[in-house]
This record gives structure tokens, C-alpha cells and sequence, in this order.
């Protein structure tokens, strides 16, 4: 793990709580608007989860969400942005096939519908992130800012942040086994999924053992 980081990955908040509170290890991404010619891709292995609620509703989510979602969207939009998830990526997928992700379904808190739009959208195909997600005991909280609006995946942060002290969501037995299982059900059947490069960007080269 890198001793501190700069960058942040933008989510929804409703994902975050279930990464949060170890319900799915799972990200599943598109890219937006802002992302360029050549779409999303994971520039970075290891980052800060930037909570939003930019596009989310209840539609977007399975109804086993709904109280959380609601939860959050009546604390009202927050001054500032609180940092306290960070997550690793252990395994990158660009799922091309719909059925692939059909069994997927209880891996994360998309709703189909919003699954069928996503893999639509401009060509087919989804990216999927297996992450180990941390959680920071004391937030961070940095002052919101132009910078990070947009419809766009990644912001850098005014400053690295340390990643001393933080704790695992789920302990290594429970994550390995959920990885084995979405590996599985990824390669079962006649899925047809490309793996893809990983981390294209450079790591610093100081990290902890």
C-alpha cells in the first residue's frame, strides 16, 4: 500500500456505504461524459472514494438500498467532502458480454436498469473492480471546490493524503473468497470478458511492506 495518495475516485455516495459496510466489493463503471474519446480506464490501483450523489435515485439502485439512499439524501448537501474509504484494486474486467453481468445480480446495488444502460451506452461493455476497500477512523475533510464537479471519474486531491491507520473492511478469508467468486462468475458459461492492463500510471515508488 502507497504510504499517502492524491487521488480520488468519484462514486456515489449509496455505493460507497455498501463498499463501507463490506455488502459488495465490486465497482462497476462506464465513464462520463468528461472521460474523452477513449472512455473510462483505471489510472490509478490505489485510491480515495470521493462519496457524490450526483445521478443518484432510487431507480438506479435495488429496492434493499432505498432506506440508506434515503438516509443519505435527507442529510442535504454536504459544505465540504469527507474522506474515509480507500480502496485497492486486486482485479480490472471489461465485461463485454450482458449475460456476464446478469450474474453479477446481488454483487452490488445497481438496479438492472441501470446495468442495461450503462452496458449500452455509446458501445457495449462494463468495467468491473474487484476492490479491498480500507476505512480511514478519522475523516478527512477537504473544502469542496470547481475542481471536483464534473461528470468525471477521477479529481486530484489539493494534497496527498496519508494512509496510516487504516483498517480493513472485510478480513483477508471473507475478501479472498468474494474475489474467487466474482472471478468465477465472470469466467463461467459463455461470458466473454476481456481482462484488461491494469494501472497504466505510474506508482510512486515508496510504498509500505
Amino acid at each position: 500500500m502507497q504510504l499517502e495518495t492524491r487521488f480520488a475516485f468519484k462514486e456515489w455516495a449509496v455505493v460507497c456505504a455498501a463498499l463501507a459496510s463490506g455488502r459488495q466489493t465490486l465497482i462497476l463503471r462506464k465513464g462520463g461524459i468528461h472521460e474523452g474519446h477513449e472512455g473510462f480506464r483505471v489510472e490509478h490501483r490505489e485510491f480515495w472514494l470521493f462519496p457524490t450523489g450526483f445521478h443518484q435515485q432510487r431507480n438506479e439502485v435495488i429496492p434493499d438500498v432505498w432506506p440508506l439512499l434515503d438516509e443519505l439524501q435527507t442529510r442535504g448537501e454536504p459544505r465540504g467532502h469527507e474522506l474515509e474509504l480507500y480502496a485497492v484494486v486486486e482485479d480490472v474486467q471489461q465485461v463485454l458480454d450482458r449475460s456476464a453481468l446478469a450474474r453479477l445480480s446481488g454483487r452490488h446495488v445497481w438496479s438492472e436498469s441501470t446495468v442495461e444502460q450503462r452496458f449500452h451506452y455509446r458501445s457495449p461493455g462494463l468495467f468491473a473492480l474487484t476492490v479491498r476497500v480500507y476505512r480511514q477512523p478519522t475523516p478527512v475533510e477537504i473544502a469542496d471546490s470547481p475542481h471536483f464537479a464534473g461528470c468525471k471519474s477521477w479529481v486530484d486531491l489539493p494534497t496527498a493524503l496519508p494512509t496510516s491507520g487504516l483498517q480493513s473492511v472485510l478480513d483477508d478469508a471473507t475478501f479472498d473468497r468474494q474475489r474467487r467468486e466474482i472471478q468465477q462468475l465472470l469466467a463461467s458459461g459463455s461470458a466473454d470478458y476481456l481482462t484488461v492492463p491494469k494501472f497504466p500510471a505510474t506508482l510512486p515508488s515508496q510504498s509500505r511492506p
